[in-house]
């Protein structure tokens, strides 16, 4: 109903304007010599007129409806910033406007075109700049007051106050931030921004099988988190920069939401930590879970296949951490106890060096 509502009020402007931008027309030219006046030809030309209009008002609808979904995608600052910056671009085109009215033709030409440029210039500084007139106008005593009845509704609900988690597309993929959230440990709210779920929509709808996969993965863990889950999810769908990587994007709007990135990529973490944005890295909370392994300790370990230097064993713990057998080369298939010799602890995961007991012995036989 509200479709048919805006097509019938585009149509009934574009006759309105149409019909006033004819009559105008032939106020100007009905006084230049040899331009033929006759009684019918006046109407008619106001009727075609009126008919062009409306014909251009109807075929406007699909460009309406298109920027109407663009603006209701807006965040609600970006409008109002763009609209203040829309003002003061129209403003400074009617200053000009008035210096260059003695000008004839060409000071009018002029005018339209400063006025068109100016408003773009103004609605896209408005926004760019929002951040910043943000800070400015942002007064200690309003964020006080606003930190403190926050606080208090907080503790009134009962809830803990945290900064927002922006999830990234690559820890949702890898599934385990839906136990962590099940745990507890993660608290505030979860934002997903809506450029992560397009990229994996688009990645569910791979021609690639593992890719296909993969994105498919991606949304049933979302899927599980609003339903299963008791965290409070939401999606954000402010676009923060039209034209940057997603990795940008997501920097970006973690500034604006003063929260943190929950990821594990590890090439992102380290550029979140240049821009001095806080990440929560899945890997190094599943390194810091791991149990504790000091050289000296004894373990028994099965070694699986040979490693990169010359009689090398290669085994892994439950929880996938890899130990390096020396001299473990002879042992593969077999179960057998080992030493710790030493423990490397990077930020993509742990390594354990070990070498064979003395006089090793296989266990079960």
């Amino acid at each position: 109903m509200l479709k048919k509502n805006l097509r019938l009020i585009l149509t009934s402007a574009g006759i309105l304007g149409g019909l006033s931008l004819t009559f105008f027309s032939l106020g100007l030219f009905q006084d230049i010599p040899g331009i033929p006046q006759h009684v019918l030809v006046t109407p008619l030309i106001l009727t075609l007129g009126s008919l062009l209009g409306g014909l251009l008002g109807f075929f406007l609808f699909p460009l309406a409806t298109w920027i109407e979904g663009r603006l209701a995608r807006t965040a609600l600052m970006d409008l109002v910033f763009g609209a203040v910056g829309l003002i003061i671009g129209l403003f400074i085109a009617v200053l000009l406007q008035v210096i260059l009215q003695g000008i004839p033709v060409i000071g009018t030409l002029i005018s339209v075109l400063s006025a068109v440029v100016f408003s773009y210039l103004g609605i896209s500084v408005g926004t760019r700049k929002r951040e910043e007139a943000t800070s400015i106008f942002s007064f200690p005593g309003i964020k006080k007051h606003k930190a403190d009845r926050d606080a208090h509704q907080d503790a009134a609900t009962g809830r803990a106050s945290s900064c927002p988690k922006v999830l990234d597309t690559s820890v949702i993929i890898d599934g385990r931030i839906a136990d962590i959230v099940k745990t507890g440990f993660l608290e505030g709210p979860l934002i997903i921004p809506g450029f992560v779920l397009e990229e994996l929509r688009h990645i569910a709808d791979s021609s690639d099988v593992l890719k296909r996969n993969r994105g498919r993965r991606g949304l049933d863990i979302l899927n599980r988190i609003q339903k299963e889950l008791s965290a409070e999810v939401r999606i954000d769908e402010q676009d923060v920069g039209e034209g940057l990587e997603v990795d940008s994007k997501l920097l970006k709007l973690s500034k604006l939401l003063n929260g943190k990135v929950v990821t594990n990529d590890f090439n992102l973490n380290k550029v979140a930590e240049l821009q001095g944005v806080p990440v929560l890295n899945i890997n190094d909370l599943a390194n810091a879970v791991k149990p504790a392994v000091l050289p000296g300790e004894e373990m028994t370990i099965t070694v699986i296949k040979d490693g990169k230097e010359v009689g090398q064993g290669v085994a892994y713990l439950d929880d996938g951490t890899m130990i390096v057998v020396d001299g473990g080369k002879r042992y593969i298939g077999d179960t057998i106890g080992v030493v710790v010799t030493s423990v490397l602890q990077t930020a993509a995961g742990r390594m354990i060096f070990a070498k064979p007991k003395v006089q090793a012995e296989r266990v079960g036989l």
